[in-house]
């Protein structure tokens, strides 16, 4: 999946927090935030406030299927909430895909671009 491919499909499943989501669907929706949030903040606080309020339900939704792809809950995306622990998080999302189906679904299937 491709930097484009990422933000279309987390912007078109922003609410939709079952099922599981790519390795490279997250990291590259998560590329894609941090780029808008450093450009809207440069320009204004009003404007970074704004990208940070549309780019929310949607990360959580792509943290919550990646989450689903381990093979966890997505739940467990509340450890962002206590300073340090939440750096847990980060070992989670990088963590291969279950090859198998699990309880959340079958394995995502990857799009290459030609």
């Amino acid at each position: 999946m491709n930097f484009q491919q990422a933000v279309q499909t987390c912007f078109r499943k922003y609410v939709d927090f079952s099922g599981r989501g790519a390795r490279s669907e997250y990291w590259w929706f998560v590329l894609a935030y941090v780029i808008v949030a450093l450009v809207a903040g440069q320009i204004h606080q009003v404007l970074y406030s704004i990208a940070v309020l549309a780019f929310l339900l949607p990360l959580l939704a792509a943290g919550a299927r990646r989450l689903h792809d381990t093979g966890k809950s997505g739940w467990w995306l509340l450890l962002g909430l206590i300073p340090l622990v939440g750096l847990v998080l980060i070992y989670f999302m990088v963590q291969p895909s279950d090859p198998e189906p699990n309880a959340y679904g079958p394995p995502p299937v990857i799009v290459l671009a030609a």
